[in-house]
């Protein structure tokens, strides 16, 4: 099987971020029972994909779970100078968020000197043009593995990840683009789903495709990066 690495660019406070957006908390407030639970369900995702996981992320699951328990223990039980078990937490995000911004401007600013040499783009490009990290992704892949699934699924045989991505390579050569959701069954089991999902994780490494969404936690879109239209991957 293909061993597949998260991006070393994509950490747990990374994640934090993200699950802080997508619950729409506040930074300075954060839930830390809900966040702890997300973020657990989102390491055992990675571990359900045979993910490599940073010990960095480990590290952070120990850290909120011991937030929490601070954050249960009745009042009379903590010191009264005690500061806010969250603030350390805190104060890492807030600055971590901060060199994201200044990372994302200047990225922004090379984008606009950029078009000074401008190239031809596909409509689509056009509309979807926030590239997405990883754990957009995990959040779609949890949509659909909480669908419901086939009562009775006997394989026939093993299901290998390279056949996928030659599944998925042949639907974008023929379409171009295919919202996420699409490169999936129905009737797709457990197994399939991870599979067809590690697929994609290896083309999008590879940059023979791109993942897009046209606003935070929309669709994602996968495209067919130009020049692959006639690549195969087995």
């Amino acid at each position: 099987m293909i061993q597949v690495s998260l991006p070393v660019f994509e950490g747990p406070l990374d994640l934090l971020l993200h699950l802080i957006k997508q619950n729409k908390v506040d930074i300075y407030n954060i839930p830390i029972a809900l966040i702890t639970k997300q973020y657990l369900e989102y390491i055992e995702l990675m571990r359900e994909l045979d993910l490599e996981i940073a010990s960095e992320f480990l590290l952070m699951a120990a850290t909120l779970i011991y937030i929490k328990s601070k954050m249960l223990l009745p009042k009379q039980e903590q010191f009264e100078e005690e500061e806010d078990p969250r603030k350390e937490l805190v104060e890492q995000l807030i600055e971590y968020e901060k060199i994201k911004k200044a990372s994302d401007f200047l990225k922004n600013q090379y984008l606009i000197w950029s078009k000074a040499f401008p190239r031809t783009t596909s409509k689509e490009e056009e509309v979807f043009i926030e590239e997405l990290n990883i754990f957009d992704l995990f959040q779609a892949l949890k949509k659909i593995l909480d669908r419901p699934q086939p009562k009775v699924y006997i394989p026939k045989e093993t299901i290998k990840v390279e056949e996928k991505i030659e599944q998925i390579l042949n639907v974008l050569k023929v379409k171009k683009s295919v919202y996420f959701e699409q490169l999936f069954e129905p009737d797709s089991s457990r197994v399939e789903i991870i599979v067809i999902f590690l697929a994609l994780l290896e083309l999008l490494r590879l940059g023979i495709a791109r993942a897009y969404q046209d606003k935070p936690f929309g669709k994602i879109l996968i495209n067919l990066e130009e020049g692959n239209e006639n690549r195969n991957y087995l």
